[in-house]
């Protein structure tokens, strides 16, 4: 019986070490995420901000490269309406070469998707360019076209996206933390579903200035900034109270978005002078 005691009292002693053990090895993956975070910091000299990035500006290129043919495929294809296509190329490349994108690495194209459905427009890293037929068919000028096209270049100075990998990153490594130190696949998977919330669209702050930033854009290469305002009525327009069209769901709607983007054009004299 004393030595079953004694066996029992081993095998408690070494549940314990297991338990801190897990609990360490959780902090040094936890600090070795947090330490990477931070040293990824990288300043933005079209935002003048000091940015966190994981990747590089050639693996961000390649990685829009990449993606692009998946999301061509997601939405139907690339349009066979070459007046649309042409149309989205001259107004896409004169922004970028009348405005500060023309002295950045991007490589920027745009491409019309063959969705008449979904009301979408979006940016990959590095410098794809999508917008859905079926916003295209929304807007009614080429100074709304720009609106649209201005806000997703901006994604892409910006570098938003290599900003929300970086994050996502950071927020797997915790994650991984999590579920080493406790030792519960529970708790990491439900850590693992906040982290993919918490990353899944670009924040309020990176909308602002898309939209602030992009008016600069429009200016710079002759349109008129109110077209961003007008994009957003048509927007809220399309929703006809049936619900929000797939822009919102991608492109948080801010309440005083339009309020945001009358401010930028009211302080653009002062504002947009480093954007030519």
């Amino acid at each position: 019986m004393r030595l079953s005691a004694s066996r029992l009292g081993y095998s408690s002693q070494r549940g314990g070490g297991g338990s801190s053990m897990r609990l360490i090895i959780g902090v040094v993956i936890a600090i070795i995420s947090i330490i990477s975070y931070v040293a990824s910091r990288e300043y933005n000299p079209v935002t003048g901000e000091n940015q966190y990035l994981s990747i590089t500006a050639e693996q961000e290129i390649a990685l829009g490269q990449q993606s692009a043919p998946e999301m061509v495929q997601e939405f139907g294809g690339l349009s066979p309406d070459d007046q649309a296509q042409s149309l989205v190329d001259d107004i896409g490349y004169n922004i970028v070469n009348n405005s500060v994108a023309h002295t950045t690495p991007w490589e920027f194209e745009f491409s019309v998707l063959d969705d008449p459905q979904t009301i979408n427009a979006f940016a990959l890293p590095g410098g794809p360019v999508f917008i859905t037929s079926g916003l295209l068919a929304q807007l009614s000028t080429e100074d709304e076209v720009a609106g649209v096209l201005s806000h997703e270049i901006v994604h892409v100075l910006a570098r938003h996206s290599a900003q929300q990998l970086a994050s996502s990153q950071l927020t797997n490594g915790l994650i991984g933390a999590v579920g080493v130190a406790s030792g519960d696949a529970n708790a990491a998977q439900t850590a693992a579903v906040i982290g993919q919330l918490v990353n899944m669209r670009y924040g309020r702050g990176d909308e602002i200035q898309s939209d602030t930033l992009g008016v600069c854009l429009m200016i710079a290469s002759g349109y008129n900034p109110e077209g961003m305002i007008r994009v957003m009525e048509v927007l809220e327009a399309a929703g006809g109270g049936s619900g929000q069209p797939e822009f919102f769901s991608t492109h948080p709607n801010p309440e005083n978005r339009i309020a945001q983007i009358q401010a930028a054009i009211e302080n653009a004299p002062t504002q947009c002078a480093s954007y030519q």
